[in-house]
């Protein structure tokens, strides 16, 4: 699938922008040229060699906090699409298989967690065990969830009723057994569809939290964090959003592009678009055989 996904310009489109920003979130504070939590002698500067982005209302970098503050937007969206993955998939392929009760139960506690408001409950969370992100992404993570549940149920209904799962069960295969030989093949790729979605969800999930001071405690750098500062000086720096604006859009515009070349390459699109290059090469040779002699 990876080989397939490079294969479209799209892909590897996609594939570049996140692997520059997971570089910023990995390096970034390296990276940063100055401390992004001093405070200098010139607030509100605009762009000049000794601040590429210009400086905060406190005199700061404005490029080394936004280097810094990468990490805590990446690695925050990854928590809330993994804790999403964990809980919704386990459950939602298991409910397939472990009877009208389990099924039942699940379904119920996924239409329950569709219809609490996320951020609402990220609010609550943060006010009764302290503000930091880590919480705060999980409980959103598991606000998330049901997406990979329905995904995941909707692709393991699909393979329960093929011929040989069910032939595998009736000569007395265990469920863990078929789940792992049958299933996880076929589930896999909504799955990872699902997955960067969830990614470039994250990211605006975080940046609205950390946008209103939830989850990381000032003066930490965040992407939200600066564009929000940044808001209540357009007086004197109306470009300022512009930057971390900017990453955010890139971001998720790069994560639902990425899901969109695994949509595309995966199941009977992705057969469909192997079959259309093997059929185009097939045409290329014989339209241009080879001489006798073995050379072109």
């Amino acid at each position: 699938m990876v080989r397939r996904v490079l294969s479209l310009p799209s892909g590897r489109i996609a594939v570049c922008v996140l692997a520059v920003i997971a570089l910023l979130a990995a390096s970034g504070p390296l990276l940063a040229p100055q401390d992004p939590l001093a405070a200098g002698d010139t607030p509100l500067a605009a762009a000049s060699g000794a601040h590429w982005l210009g400086t905060d209302y406190l005199g700061r970098d404005v490029l080394s906090r936004l280097l810094d503050g990468s990490r805590v937007s990446v690695l925050g969206s990854l928590e809330v699409a993994l804790t999403a993955l964990v809980v919704g998939v386990v459950p939602g392929i298991l409910s397939v298989y472990l009877g009208r009760t389990f099924e039942w139960l699940t379904l119920r506690l996924a239409d329950t967690l569709v219809a609490l408001p996320f951020l609402l409950f990220a609010v609550a969370v943060v006010a009764l065990l302290g503000n930091g992100i880590t919480q705060a992404m999980l409980v959103t993570g598991v606000l998330v969830s049901p997406l990979f549940y329905r995904v995941s149920r909707a692709a393991t209904l699909a393979v329960a009723r093929s011929p040989y799962v069910e032939a595998a069960l009736i000569s007395g295969a265990a469920i863990g057994w078929v789940v792992r030989r049958h299933v996880l093949a076929k589930v896999l790729p909504p799955i990872a569809v699902a997955l960067a979605q969830t990614v470039g969800t994250g990211f605006v999930i975080v940046s609205s939290l950390t946008f209103l001071g939830i989850g990381v405690q000032p003066p930490a750098p965040t992407w939200g964090g600066l564009l929000a500062s940044d808001l209540g000086y357009l007086g004197q720096r109306p470009w300022a959003p512009v930057a971390p604006a900017l990453l955010i859009m890139v971001t998720v515009w790069a994560c639902n592009v990425l899901a969109d070349a695994l949509r595309d390459v995966s199941g009977e699109a992705g057969r469909a678009l192997l079959n259309s290059r093997r059929a185009r090469a097939h045409r290329l040779d014989e339209a241009d055989p080879a001489p006798a002699g073995g050379t072109r």
